[in-house]
């Protein structure tokens, strides 16, 4: 499929249709009415402003599609997504696993292209043990809802291309650094055939290094369809050293399996 066939399976959301047709109306309205130009420039602001905060809105539809959790069929079926971002890491990756297989779970691993590159072991033993490798950008760079959108297109496709490479498996989701993007992550996933994905739940544990605060966030009211966010890499530390998401998984897992659920691959939910 070229490149432009693949343009044409973007439909902009509501929101941005309605945006270009408010820009395209302002030029007008200021060129027919350059007395007006005021009253153009100040809408056009307000709408990039709506714009900002919908992509510092990580579970956000307003730019586009986005996965916020799993489909009505994967949840009335028990199914739980466990999704874990920022790897492979060397020291955590490997214990993740360990930990997974312990319990019979899967999991979905957003990884970093870079990482990707330097510990493609890791990557293989993910695909191996069952679980399932998507894209989290080549780079993971903190800049990346400022990028403009052919620099933006690039980052994605290249981790694309790098993760493709080393697992012989296309990613089918992507989810951007932090959740934060802009109007031209939309049109770029459309191009190269990904799909935006969220979370339902998050316990913000590259942040936080009480444990027991993280497995309360993601466990308080779980249920069917759930999309879980935790980390492999860049992950905080308790008091002890140990990273948070090694203390926190056993216990989620369990948790699960008392609420009569059970873990699934995004890719597996959504077959």
């Amino acid at each position: 499929m070229t490149p432009f066939i693949r343009y044409l399976n973007w439909n902009p959301s509501p929101f941005v249709k309605a945006s270009m047709i408010l820009h395209l109306g302002a030029i007008m309205l200021a060129l027919w009415h350059p007395g007006l130009w005021l009253w153009s420039v100040s809408a056009v602001i307000f709408n990039h402003l709506l714009f900002t905060a919908a992509g510092l809105w990580p579970r956000s539809t307003v730019l586009g599609p986005n996965m916020l959790r799993l489909p009505p069929a994967a949840a009335q079926r028990g199914e739980v997504a466990i999704t874990i971002d920022d790897g492979p890491d060397p020291e955590v990756t490997p214990q993740v696993l360990d930990i997974l297989d312990r319990h019979n779970a899967k999991a979905t691993f957003f990884c970093i292209g870079i990482l990707a590159e330097r510990h493609p072991e890791l990557c293989h033993e993910i695909i191996r043990r069952g679980h399932a490798i998507e894209n989290h950008s080549q780079h993971h760079s903190v800049l990346f809802s400022l990028f403009g959108p052919l620099k933006m297109r690039r980052e994605v496709q290249h981790a694309q291309d790098t993760l493709t490479r080393i697992t012989g498996q296309p990613p089918h989701f992507f989810r951007p650094s932090a959740g934060l993007r802009n109007p031209f992550l939309d049109p770029a996933l459309a191009h190269i055939g990904l799909q935006l994905v969220s979370w339902s739940r998050r316990g913000f544990d590259t942040q936080e290094t009480n444990p027991d605060v993280v497995l309360k966030k993601l466990s308080q009211g779980l249920s069917g369809g759930d999309i879980l966010l935790l980390h492999d890499g860049n992950a905080a530390r308790t008091p002890h050293g140990t990273p948070v998401i090694l203390d926190v998984l056993p216990r989620l897992l369990d948790n699960i399996a008392q609420a009569k659920l059970h873990t699934v691959t995004l890719r597996t939910a959504l077959t």
